[in-house]
């Protein structure tokens, strides 16, 4: 059985906390969608923030919502040594440890002590996809995504949870060196 999950490929985006909204965009202010993303619930906003590290920035930075409890930079490894902050390779929501950076909105910037990472590479599998494949959470996966500059991909991450819907996210860089564009399908192999 061939277990083929489609690609996201995931640009450098921030979440944010309300309270970093307020900040950046006014008192009392909410984000407002500009598209749905793959996974329930989960949007593009219309909102975007420039980030400031010590050798750069990158302006008009979409943050994506809902909002969170933790503000969380996600950028590539390119985007890291561009903007000169070591973000480590990490699963989204694990900050401690991480480097800060300076966020700037309209209406005010805050900067934050922790919460710049590299997501590491992964898939959300709906529980019923999981157990059809017989996946568990957190298990580290072998995938290969096909096409002209082909490659297998290897520790995958597994988040698996009644709210996911099936999809493999990697970052600009990954989908790059494997000529991967969003849409496009890939296997896992182990």
């Amino acid at each position: 059985m061939s277990k083929t999950v489609p690609v996201g490929v995931s640009a450098r985006h921030i979440h944010v906390s309300q309270e970093h909204v307020e900040i950046l965009f006014g008192k009392g202010y909410e984000l407002t969608e500009f598209k749905a993303l793959s996974q329930p619930g989960q949007y593009a906003a219309n909102e975007t923030v420039a980030v400031i590290g010590s050798k750069g920035q990158f302006d008009k930075v979409r943050i994506l919502g809902p909002v969170r409890p933790e503000t969380q930079l996600e950028i590539s490894m390119t985007d890291s040594f561009a903007i000169g902050v070591k973000a480590p390779v990490r699963e989204s929501g694990s900050i401690e440890g991480t480097p800060g950076i300076t966020i700037k909105g309209p209406a005010g910037e805050v900067t934050i002590d922790k919460g710049v990472i590299v997501a590491a590479r992964h898939i959300h599998f709906h529980t019923s996809d999981a157990a059809k494949w017989g996946i568990q959470d957190k298990q580290l996966l072998k995938v290969r995504l096909s096409g002209d500059r082909g490659l297998v991909l290897e520790n995958v991450l597994a988040r698996v949870s009644d709210s996911f819907a099936l999809d493999m996210h990697i970052d600009t860089d990954e989908a790059n060196a494997a000529g991967a564009r969003n849409g496009d399908t890939a296997e896992i192999i182990d």
